[in-house]
């Protein structure tokens, strides 16, 4: 109850801020601490997952808290977004301009469908970075079966090996990535221990896609 009246109070103090459009010191406060909700949990997974193995009952444990409290930001967000938009880095800074992406990131691919056009229309009125909005449509498209674009989703096998989900044209993904301000392929996979090399990929493509639409199919 006293965590529903606060939010309500965020929201209308946001109405005043959808007004006068001004930097809005008690929304960015409340997503501040949305983001930090959303991120503390997952701050945890490397140091969990090392200690007790990525399958014991503490990292389930940990799982099942990150999917409650990302249960509960995205009732805040989306009421939020319905209400009033999306709110730009300049209005609420960039912590919790983050925290949007964050939750619809993170939320079900229902709701990242439904925000995809409104998240594309705050990139053109520069309220959300490039960056963050290829990451979605690459997250949108593996979960609808369909071969990502960037080359940001990656599917793991529960032993801490990783590999990228199957790419469009991968000789070209680096140009794609650039000109949404992503950084180079290769550099990007490196914290996986993944060593890029298009040619190979390509080369092994048949094999390794099959497999993955096997086990996977469009993951949920």
């Amino acid at each position: 109850m006293k965590q529903a009246a606060c939010f309500l109070f965020m929201l209308v103090s946001f109405g005043t801020y959808a007004q006068q459009r001004t930097y809005n010191k008690v929304l960015a406060s409340a997503l501040d601490s949305i983001y930090y909700a959303d991120q503390n949990g997952r701050m945890k997974i490397d140091s969990i997952e090392k200690q007790y193995g990525p399958r014991s009952a503490e990292m389930m444990a940990l799982w099942e808290d990150i999917q409650y409290r990302d249960s509960i930001n995205v009732i805040k967000v989306t009421t939020l977004l319905d209400t009033y938009g999306w709110p730009g880095k300049d209005e609420v800074g960039e912590t919790a301009a983050s925290a949007v992406f964050l939750v619809i990131q993170h939320a079900d691919l229902k709701v990242q469908e439904k925000y995809l056009p409104l998240m594309r229309e705050a990139v053109k009125q520069k309220k959300v970075w490039p960056q963050q909005l290829a990451l979605l449509e690459d997250r949108i498209a593996v979960r609808n079966g369909k071969k990502q674009i960037y080359g940001s989703q990656l599917s793991g096998d529960g032993s801490g090996t990783y590999q990228i989900d199957p790419l469009e044209d991968p000789r070209n993904v680096d140009k794609r990535r650039a000109a949404v301000g992503l950084g180079p392929l290769a550099d990007y996979l490196k914290r996986w221990n993944i060593v890029w090399d298009a040619e190979e990929y390509i080369k092994n493509a048949p094999i390794t896609e099959k497999a993955y639409y096997e086990k996977y199919g469009g993951r949920q």
